[in-house]
């Protein structure tokens, strides 16, 4: 297949028949993405863009289960944004979806791009200095604050969103406060928190939030979500978050 490497796979979403492009053996997308896509509340003709995109899972993601008339994806990593790219040409998605190559820390990027209704991100986890890092490791670029941090991820977000615009994070429990504080220093209220836990009885290890640009103060915290049920398989709420085509 031309739109196909050596070394990468095509992926079947179950959504419409959108396939993504992804490396056999490097970063991946996995649960976090599909958590997020799922979380997001995207309604009809809405105006999306996805922070710190990858190779796109949730702008395809997004493409296939709601009405987004607008998908932009913005990544820093040049390769990353080229399999996007195929990826949009082997869908057929060039009328509603793009991905650009940037740093969200350029004021100027961000602000050229027209605001929007929603922003999603499923920004790098873990603090700069926690643990060895390779500099040029695409998956360490990915998961470590090496390239940006959090207060950079929210201050693009509130120029990106439009007033009341919604952002959706997908985050790790032990940042929590650091969230929580950086969105509301740049008046983005936190409006709902989802915990994730791996299995009943075990502890979250996943949330997501929503926020809101100059939103009120009130905040939704909703039941946990188990991924795996006590035999070890997925629940059942997981299963419909993959096998559905719909949010």
């Amino acid at each position: 297949m031309e739109f196909l490497r050596n070394d990468e796979t095509l992926d079947d979403l179950n959504l419409k028949g959108i396939q993504v492009i992804q490396k056999k053996d490097d970063f991946r997308f996995g649960v976090d993405a599909v958590l997020l896509a799922n979380f997001a509340k995207v309604r009809k003709n809405a105006k999306v863009v996805d922070l710190c995109s990858g190779t796109g899972i949730i702008p395809f993601i997004l493409a296939g289960k709601t009405y987004a008339s607008d998908l932009i994806g913005v990544e820093l990593q040049e390769e990353f944004v080229e399999m996007a790219n195929r990826s949009i040409k082997l869908n057929k998605l060039e009328d509603k979806m793009k991905f650009i190559c940037g740093d969200l820390k350029d004021i100027e990027l961000i602000k050229s791009i027209p605001k929007v209704d929603i922003v999603t991100v499923n920004p790098p986890y873990k603090l700069q200095n926690s643990g060895l890092i390779n500099l040029n490791d695409k998956n360490a670029i990915a998961r470590h604050e090496i390239c940006c941090t959090l207060e950079d991820v929210i201050v693009a977000t509130r120029i990106l969103l439009k007033d009341s615009g919604r952002v959706y994070m997908v985050h790790r429990p032990d940042r929590l406060v650091d969230i929580l504080c950086t969105m509301r220093k740049h008046r983005i209220e936190p409006k709902r928190i989802r915990m994730v836990h791996p299995s009943v009885n075990k502890a979250p290890n996943i949330v997501l939030i929503e926020g809101q640009r100059d939103g009120g103060t009130f905040l939704k915290w909703e039941t946990p979500l188990y991924v795996h049920s006590e035999d070890g398989g997925y629940t059942q709420e997981i299963i419909d978050m993959y096998n559905s085509d719909t949010i």
